[in-house]
């Protein structure tokens, strides 16, 4: 089987970025704090935590950053001019505009629905370790 994914605006070094950051929240939401403290290093548990909470800062900024493209015109106004419009040569490159808007706004959704999903995994784990460092 061969999968093909396409990108649209040139977002493949973004995608670099939201994998690593994915891959860093999950490696995070691994940890037992458990594992620290009957293996004798309690003292880990503060680095743990400053790592959590700097993963989550910037994954922080990362969503902000996901939800404005969200923002914006409505791709979907071109509904709103008349047909003669959209039949025009003008119209045929408004439909590739659309769809290209629409699809980097699909991405950017799932980038941040994927990157909350583990944000929210870890807080939990935050707090926890929180509680023991205190």
């Amino acid at each position: 089987m061969i999968v093909e994914t396409s990108s649209f605006g040139g977002t493949s070094g973004v995608a670099d970025v939201d994998e690593a950051l994915s891959t860093r929240l999950r490696d995070l939401a691994l940890v037992e704090l458990d594992a620290f403290v009957l293996g004798g290093r309690a003292d880990l548990i503060n680095v743990f935590a400053d790592d959590v909470a700097d993963a989550l800062k910037e994954t922080r900024v990362r969503i902000v950053a996901l939800r404005a493209q969200l923002g914006g015109a409505d791709p979907l106004n071109i509904l709103d001019v008349n047909v003669r419009q959209r039949a025009s040569d003008a119209g045929a490159a408004g439909a590739v505009r659309v769809r290209e808007k629409l699809a980097h706004q699909a991405e950017a959704a799932r980038s941040l629905a994927r990157l909350a999903d583990l944000a929210a995994a870890l807080v939990p784990k935050l707090f926890e370790a929180d509680r023991r460092r205190a």
